[in-house]
């Protein structure tokens, strides 16, 4: 074993030592310099949004008349649906984005490649999400001035300083589910199907799009503490009413500062157990089908994909 593979070997092994933040840059930017040369897709990412908001405020023009008692802090229901559509940027980014992300890096053996650095779980997870929570949040904020000085959300009352410190919570408290989220594609590999149900979850039962006073009584006190509701009530009150955003503020540091040690610890036992079972790279092959198929399951095929074929004429 060579120094620099042992190197890496005995820092990957620890959950505990402090990110070096010049790791965790060198995997922002270097994500950043992928999704900058896709810049089409940036665009209709934003535009994905606009239209969203749009469709929301014309909704909330069908219920005018309609009482907005339950809706808290919200002068209007496009008003309380718009930190909705935002801030499920946020979850999405945190669950969606980075299982993606962990599964593309698993079939190209980047994950492999990564794991042979001397790099560490928490550097791993916060690198590998860095970039795409950082651009939830641009693309959040930018949507809460659309909605409100375009499509005319009563954003009069503000506290702007309040709003931008629940946005930085809320992506602290968001990274944990992201890197626990990556911990289980890593073994479970296609796992997106599991997270976009818990992103269904979070942003349904956190209040995204309708009050938690309206779910059922045996549900809401589950709704009430999860993240999700921690979040868009603390954007909703310091974006409508300029205060009370400092008690799910805490809430969400609070959350942040159990889920990330949490998760990146689980990181750390899902890469041992990947680097045991020989997933921290998949393959694909191609059976002629215009898609092609994972065999890595299946511990025969697997063995087969190393092989060179034996047949004459195929190289």
């Amino acid at each position: 074993m060579t120094t620099t593979s042992a190197t890496a070997t005995r820092r990957s092994a620890s959950t505990v030592s402090v990110p070096r933040p010049t790791v965790v840059r060198a995997l922002v930017r270097r994500d950043y310099l992928v999704g900058r040369s896709y810049r089409l897709a940036f665009l209709l990412d934003l535009l994905f949004g606009i239209v969203s908001l749009t469709i929301y405020y014309f909704i909330s023009k069908t219920f005018s008349g309609a009482t907005t008692a339950n809706l808290g802090d919200a002068p209007s229901y496009f008003a309380f649906a718009a930190v909705g559509v935002a801030l499920a940027l946020v979850v999405q980014a945190a669950s969606i984005r980075v299982a993606q992300l962990i599964r593309e890096e698993q079939l190209t053996g980047a994950v492999e490649i990564l794991l042979a650095q001397p790099v560490t779980s928490a550097e791993l997870g916060l690198g590998l999400a860095g970039f795409h929570f950082l651009f939830a949040v641009v693309r959040a904020i930018a949507y809460i001035l659309v909605a409100g000085f375009v499509l005319h959300a009563n954003l009069d009352s503000a506290d702007w300083p309040g709003f931008v410190i629940v946005m930085a919570a809320t992506a602290l408290a968001m990274c944990g589910i992201g890197i626990a989220v990556a911990a289980l594609v890593l073994v479970v590999r296609r796992g997106e199907l599991i997270v976009a149900f818990a992103v269904l979850g979070l942003t349904l039962l956190g209040g995204a799009y309708f009050p938690v006073t309206v779910l059922p009584s045996w549900i809401q006190p589950i709704a009430k503490i999860l993240p999700t509701t921690f979040a868009f009530n603390g954007v909703r009150s310091a974006l409508y009413s300029g205060n009370d955003w400092a008690v799910p503020t805490l809430e969400l540091l609070a959350f942040a500062a159990v889920a990330l040690p949490a998760s990146i610890a689980l990181l750390h036992g899902a890469i041992a157990t990947a680097r045991s079972r020989g997933l921290l790279s998949t393959p694909y092959i191609s059976g002629g089908s215009r898609k092609s198929r994972d065999y890595s399951s299946n511990p025969r095929c697997r063995a087969q994909l190393t092989r060179r074929p034996s047949r004459p004429g195929i190289s």
